[in-house]
C-alpha cells in the first residue's frame, strides 16, 4: 500500500470530475472514506484517477433505493483526493481523503462506463480552511452521543474523543453515524462546520427519542 501527503490546493480543482454515485455514502473536507471498488466501470474510473489528478466525487443517487445503471444524483458532492491505493483479488482498495464540496453542472457519460460532471466550486472556497475550535456546543453534542451510542450498540473510545479537535470530531460522526441518504445530505450540505454540528446534534437526539425510526447504514458499499 503507497500513502502521499500532497494536498490539493483551490487553483488545482479541475474542470471536469469523475463521480461516484453512492448512496448513504457521505465525505466531507479532510475527511478519510476508504472504498473497496470492483465493479469494472469504477475500476476503469480508478486507473484513470490515478493517472491524472487523483480525484474523484463523491456524490448520492438523490433516489433513495435507485434503479438503472444511472441514477439521478443530487446537486453537491465533494470531492476525494486518493490518498492511499493498494490492489487485492481483481478490486482496488482505496482510501479518499475529502476536499471540497462542489455542485454539479452538468454530467455525462464516458466512453469508459462511468460519469463525470463539470463542477461548480466557487460556493465551497471555505472548505479549504479548517475551523477553529470553539464554535460549537460540544458538551450537548457529546452528552447526545453518548445516549445514541448507547442506544445503536456502538462502543466508542470516550477519552479519544475527547482530545479530538471541534471539526474533526463533527466530520468524522457525519460519516460514521448511520443516518439515512436524505439525512447525510443535509449534513453535507450545512454552511459551515458549526451548523453542521448543530444538525448532527439535532439529529442525533431525534433517533434517542424515537428509537424505532428506520436508519440506513452508510457503510461504504463495494461497486
Amino acid at each position: 500500500m503507497t500513502e502521499r501527503g500532497f494536498d490539493t490546493r483551490p487553483e488545482d480543482l479541475p474542470a471536469s470530475l469523475p463521480i461516484f454515485p453512492l448512496s448513504g455514502v457521505l465525505l466531507l473536507p479532510r475527511g478519510r472514506l476508504p472504498l473497496n471498488v470492483f465493479e469494472p466501470r469504477y475500476l476503469a474510473m480508478t486507473e484513470d484517477a490515478i493517472s491524472s489528478d487523483r480525484l474523484i466525487g463523491m456524490i448520492q443517487p438523490s433516489v433513495e433505493r435507485p434503479t438503472g445503471a444511472e441514477p439521478p444524483i443530487y446537486r453537491t458532492g465533494c470531492v476525494g483526493r486518493i490518498t492511499s491505493f493498494a490492489e487485492e483479488d481483481h478490486r482496488y482498495l482505496i482510501t479518499l481523503t475529502g476536499v471540497c464540496r462542489f455542485d454539479v453542472i452538468e454530467d455525462h457519460l464516458t466512453p469508459r462506463g462511468y460519469r463525470r460532471v463539470t463542477p461548480d466550486w466557487q460556493p465551497y472556497r471555505d472548505d479549504f480552511h479548517e475551523a477553529p475550535d470553539g464554535r460549537i456546543d460540544r458538551t450537548r453534542l457529546v452528552a447526545g452521543l453518548k445516549g445514541f451510542f448507547k442506544q445503536q450498540g456502538i462502543r466508542a473510545d470516550w477519552s479519544a474523543i475527547t482530545d479530538t479537535p471541534d471539526e474533526r470530531l463533527v466530520t468524522s460522526l457525519a460519516m460514521i453515524c448511520p443516518f439515512g441518504p436524505a439525512e447525510k445530505q443535509t449534513l453535507l450540505e450545512a454552511r459551515d462546520p458549526a451548523e453542521r454540528a448543530r444538525l448532527l446534534t439535532g439529529l442525533i437526539e431525534m433517533a434517542i427519542l424515537d428509537p424505532s425510526a428506520e436508519q440506513a447504514g452508510d457503510r461504504p458499499r463495494a461497486n
